[in-house]
């Protein structure tokens, strides 16, 4: 069976495995953190800039979550709920000034082609990085939301505690600032 194939299962599981983990079923409440833990990390990385910060603020996001799962509704939107908590965590642990940066891996995964292309691949995708990287964290949070989690504008709103305009509007400035970013970098390559 795929991914793929589960994924739907457990979204109409989902509820049940919420009121499970609500009454105790721990394992209950460890499928929803399975489900959800990658995600939630690669989008904390881009966020911190940091493999460990990410790995702990993670962490902190599932401790909270089953600390105060009796506060949430099994029908509610249980993904955003994670990722708000995800984003006040990352906000806190922002203000309290720990964050520490770490340059972006060196290995990006790269479609199979010929030495040329994967060099052009991965440079381009370096590229693209340390743009997003060097978004205001606002930007590149709802940016990250909408490209990377393909959230709905109403559900970066929730996350990020916005109205649904300004979401829609931190996404088009995120896009808005990588084109400027990106665009001499374009401009040089089509010379």
């Amino acid at each position: 069976m795929s991914f793929c194939d589960e994924t739907p299962n457990l979204l109409t599981e989902e509820p049940a495995l919420i009121r499970e983990a609500q009454q105790g079923d721990r394992g209950a409440f460890a499928r929803l953190v399975e489900r959800y833990w990658d995600a939630l990390y690669r989008w904390l990385y881009h966020l911190a800039r940091d493999q460990h910060t990410a790995e702990d603020l993670t962490q902190e996001t599932f401790c909270k979550a089953l600390a105060h799962l009796d506060k949430f509704q099994p029908d509610g939107n249980f993904r955003g709920w994670l990722f708000r908590i995800a984003h006040n965590s990352f906000l806190n642990q922002a203000r309290r000034g720990n964050r520490m940066k770490q340059p972006l891996p060196e290995q990006l995964p790269t479609p199979h082609e010929g030495p040329v292309e994967e060099t052009l691949t991965r440079e381009s995708l370096l590229l693209l990085a340390r743009a997003v990287d060097r978004l205001a964290p606002d930007f590149r949070a709802a940016f990250l939301l909408r490209a990377e989690e393909e959230m709905s504008f109403r559900q970066i709103a929730e996350v990020l505690g916005l109205t649904e305009e300004t979401a829609r509007w931190r996404v088009y400035k995120a896009r808005q600032k990588l084109l400027e970013m990106l665009a001499p970098q374009l401009d040089r390559e089509q010379s």
